[in-house]
């Protein structure tokens, strides 16, 4: 297979960083460019132990960007400024792969959703990818495999690390505020609760928090059903959907999130149903920064360049 380039647009933040972990170690992906206003000019090697190239980060623009004709771009910006960049693409280099990691095109049925685990039969050859958001991911993840049986909308509870607060200062990722706290936030209308709500076609209920710890979320969803079920039913049909996923793994008992951390894969456990067997309640977990963002973005590039779709994708920790 041939080697192809990619560039990433906002690579100062936290998913920036592991996103050039990923590409450093992918045998088939050759980094481009690295866009980022804070960093222009200073090498790419000082601040990633994982890349060992002279490569340095620009400050580009929409379209410098573009003028790059990278065969990949990731857009890992903030909410509401990925267009200039897609606009940039499309009139200068229409067949360049664009993996977007904002909420901009997660609306938007041009653009191929990419959560692969629920999303694989919906592929279409796009060159326009929305990568889900990492609440998002978990909830919906959760919720698929019941989604049928439901008889009320799912209410998930969260909670992650302040690194999904991104880097521009604020209450939700200093840690002196969040010491020995769990912060409540956005508790209706949160992007991933409408975004959960859109891409499964039902309400979803969303209440988010931040905790002290830097890394890794969990989710608790509680699920009504319209009739009794077993506990072994639900197992089984957890399973039957995630068996042959390697990022998704069952676990009988809750995860816990100290333990996905630094971990590609997310975990679905716990399946505490009650009495009348009519609620179920479900526990996942996963890194933010990884599965919820760098790592799908990975699966999601693999898969559109034809190949192997977990190239690349460290098997286990991804700690350096």
């Amino acid at each position: 297979m041939n080697t192809k380039t990619i560039g990433i647009v906002g690579a100062r933040g936290h998913t920036g960083a592991e996103l050039i972990r990923l590409i450093a170690a992918h045998p088939l992906l050759e980094l481009a460019f690295v866009s980022s206003r804070e960093l222009d000019g200073q090498c790419v090697s000082a601040h990633s132990d994982a890349y060992a190239g002279a490569l340095r980060y620009e400050n580009l623009d929409p379209a410098a960007v573009a003028a790059k004709r990278a065969d990949v771009v990731i857009l890992a910006l903030p909410n509401g400024k990925a267009a200039p960049y897609v606009a940039a693409i499309d009139a200068t280099a229409p067949d360049t792969l664009i993996v977007d990691l904002s909420a901009d095109y997660r609306f938007d049925k041009a653009w191929y959703y990419g959560l692969p685990e629920l999303a694989r039969n919906k592929w279409r050859g796009e060159k326009r990818i929305s990568n889900p958001g990492c609440y998002a991911t978990a909830m919906e993840l959760s919720i698929a495999p019941l989604k049928d049986l439901l008889a009320a909308p799912p209410v998930c509870f969260g909670v992650s690390g302040y690194s999904g607060a991104g880097t521009t200062p604020s209450d939700k990722n200093d840690p002196e505020k969040l010491r020995d706290n769990l912060m409540p936030y956005a508790l209706t209308g949160h992007m991933h609760e409408k975004e959960a709500s859109f891409q499964l076609g039902l309400p979803v209920e969303f209440m988010p928090h931040v905790a002290p710890h830097f890394r890794g979320l969990t989710v608790t969803t509680n699920l009504y059903l319209s009739r009794p079920v077993k506990r072994a039913d639900v197992l089984a049909r957890f399973h039957a959907a995630y068996d042959a996923e390697p990022l998704v793994e069952v676990l009988d008992e809750a995860p816990w999130v100290s333990r996905i951390a630094h971990k590609h894969h997310a975990e679905i456990g716990g399946f505490a149903l009650s009495a009348d067997g009519k609620r179920v309640v479900v526990v996942a977990t996963l890194d933010n920064l990884l599965k919820g963002a760098a790592t799908q973005a990975m699966q999601n590039i693999n898969r559109a360049l034809g190949y192997p779709e977990f190239a690349g994708i460290p098997n286990g920790d991804a700690r350096p």
